[in-house]
């Protein structure tokens, strides 16, 4: 797999990809953005503040599925020591800090209307900040640890460490007492969220998920051309 790395039709996938992404993101944005701010209803208590919802939902999702796949692929680069999944979840981190800041900033945005405060030191969000801190710790330690291995080793216990704080996330408002509401689309039960706001949340959840695969692309690239530079000095 290793070996795919020196093939140059990588990059031509690479590009062809950003470049397929890019011609449909803007439109797909557009869309999205319509039905999130003019065509979906105010909530009848909320009011328009719940618009905040169509950001920070889809922000909470991808910081937590980055986290996972981080976690999972670096338990799979303990057991098999197959070195392109450290460069995947290098690529991967930046985007999960960014979306999970988001989500916590949009989440104090939203509260102060609904819950008449910023912050709160509730399960939710404080195991959110925690997993900010997580993400933030990952690339610190790749990014200041020369040593390729070590820093390997190093972040792949960090990250798999963090993975137990993601149920803790995920089920706070069932364990807890929190501010927080639960959770509003279920897989297994009824979701009580109406369909005239399912639909732009699941817009904008499409438009950040190709954004993310942009940013991973060129940032996936990147680490592929640090690799063949380090290669060529040696």
């Amino acid at each position: 797999m290793f070996g795919l790395l020196n093939n140059s039709n990588l990059f031509q996938w690479i590009e062809k990809l950003i470049n397929f992404f890019n011609s449909i993101f803007f439109i797909l944005l557009l869309v999205a953005l319509s039905f999130a701010l003019i065509i979906s209803p105010p909530d009848y208590l909320q009011g328009d503040s719940v618009r905040i919802m169509y950001v920070h939902v889809p922000a909470a999702w991808i910081g937590l599925a980055s986290y996972t796949c981080i976690a999972f692929l670096s338990i799979l680069n303990f057991v098999f020591k197959i070195k392109n999944f450290s460069l995947v979840t290098k690529s991967i981190a930046p985007i999960g800090l960014l979306f999970t800041c988001i989500a916590i900033i949009t989440g104090s945005l939203w509260g102060r209307p609904t819950w008449g405060t910023f912050w709160a030191w509730d399960a939710r969000i404080t195991s959110m900040l925690f997993l900010a801190f997580f993400y933030f710790l990952f690339i610190i330690i790749n990014k200041f640890i020369k040593d390729d291995t070590k820093a390997n080793k190093i972040s792949s216990i960090v990250a798999i460490i963090g993975l137990v704080n993601i149920p803790i996330i995920k089920y706070s408002v069932d364990w807890f007492n929190t501010l927080h509401q639960p959770a509003s689309i279920k897989i297994t039960g009824t979701s009580t969220i109406h369909s005239s706001m399912l639909l732009p949340l699941f817009l904008m959840f499409l438009v950040l998920i190709l954004y993310c695969a942009l940013i991973f692309l060129m940032k996936y690239k990147t680490e592929i051309i640090k690799i063949k530079k380090k290669n060529l000095k040696r």
